[in-house]
């Protein structure tokens, strides 16, 4: 595993039987995005239950956890780059994609530079809790303009435990990846047309204010090859309530060695 690998990306727990940390006994390789503020440990759970068939490598963004001293990248298309980059050619194992909220964007990109190296393309992209970008273009965006509004805008998605925003010190450490995360967000267009010919699953919670199941649904767009929508119940955070299922629609969902 090279230096830049170890910077971008975590995995849970640790392959000890693997010298380089990863297990080579893994059927297929799935690099899950985090959501604006979020860090890799959120996908810790998921990483877990699908272990040792997945081998889950968790993108760690700067600007948060260990990567606390360095700044947010505050363009998603630099942020793809520097992914892409630092995730090399995928091996013998088939490799999926998955991102949730800003992290489906994120995921979404870097399919797309994937697909443009003869032989990379992911051979699955799973978006959750983001609306399509066929749905986003030309919409007003009402990004939060302070660091209150923000905090607010937070709260009100309910991703983030309440005690870490009403602590003064836990908060001063998150905003500057809220801010970061956020400035990225408010600037960001999507790379144009139907770039991708892999399968697309688009996970949806039916109370979800910030994409709803019609604006996820537009997903299908972007690609040539299959595409469905999962629907869960509940809002923009969904994922926490029904990890369960969602876990058991993923270990399905994903491809072999053996294809």
């Amino acid at each position: 595993m090279s230096q830049q690998r170890n910077v971008w990306f975590r995995r849970f727990p640790p392959a000890e039987s693997a010298p380089t940390g990863i297990d080579s006994g893994a059927e297929c390789e799935l690099v899950c995005f985090p959501h604006a503020g979020g860090s890799a440990a959120y996908w810790k759970s998921l990483a877990v239950a699908l272990a040792p068939t997945v081998d889950v490598v968790a993108v760690q963004y700067p600007g948060r956890l260990d990567r606390l001293a360095e700044p947010p990248v505050e363009d998603l298309h630099l942020l793809a780059d520097l992914i892409t980059e630092a995730l090399g050619p995928p091996g013998e194992r088939p490799r999926a994609l998955l991102g949730h909220s800003m992290g489906a964007s994120l995921a979404y990109e870097v399919a797309v530079r994937l697909a443009r190296r003869p032989g990379d393309e992911p051979q699955l992209l799973v978006v959750s809790a983001r609306r399509g970008p066929a749905a986003a273009r030309g919409r007003d965006r009402d990004w939060p303009v302070g660091d209150a509004q923000l905090v607010r805008r937070i709260r009100g998605l309910g991703g983030t435990d309440a005690i870490v925003l009403d602590d003064p010190d836990w908060l001063e450490l998150i905003l500057p990846a809220l801010r970061g995360d956020y400035r990225a967000l408010a600037s960001y267009e999507d790379t144009p047309g139907r770039p991708l010919s892999c399968p697309v699953v688009a996970l949806a919670g039916n109370r979800d204010q910030e994409a709803t199941v019609e604006e996820i649904r537009t997903w299908g767009e972007q690609t040539s090859g299959d595409f469905r929508t999962q629907v869960f119940e509940g809002g923009h955070f969904f994922l926490n309530h029904h990890a369960g299922d969602v876990i058991d629609l993923i270990r399905g969902l994903l491809p072999t060695r053996a294809g």
